[in-house]
């Protein structure tokens, strides 16, 4: 599943790059924001899950009655690259679609 995150804010930094230029302030600031929330998304997120995963196994493996109630942690956190690159080129196709022909 391509992320939404990445889909989004590259569609934010294509439409202020189409809008205000490519090289302007505003869209080195959405280019930046865009970046990190990428980066968010495949690399912290996805590291969280997989940290998360061996947390479960653990708890699974080594602890006879885990506490009862206690809920596991989720495991589904990030997108792969693949997923990260996927929404990025969605979101900037989907914002160069709405520029060329959504605006009067």
């Amino acid at each position: 599943m391509p992320s939404s995150h990445a889909a989004s804010v590259a569609a934010l930094s294509t439409a202020v790059g189409l809008e205000e230029g490519f090289r302007s302030t505003m869209f080195g600031v959405t280019l930046f924001f865009s970046l990190i929330v990428m980066y968010d998304a495949a690399g912290l997120r996805r590291a969280a899950g997989r940290q998360a995963a061996v947390l479960n196994r653990l708890i699974d493996e080594h602890f006879e009655h885990p506490e009862q109630g206690a809920q596991k942690l989720m495991e589904l956190l990030g997108h792969t690259p693949l997923e990260v690159l996927v929404g990025a080129l969605l979101g900037s196709v989907g914002a160069l679609l709405w520029y060329t022909w959504g605006t009067p």
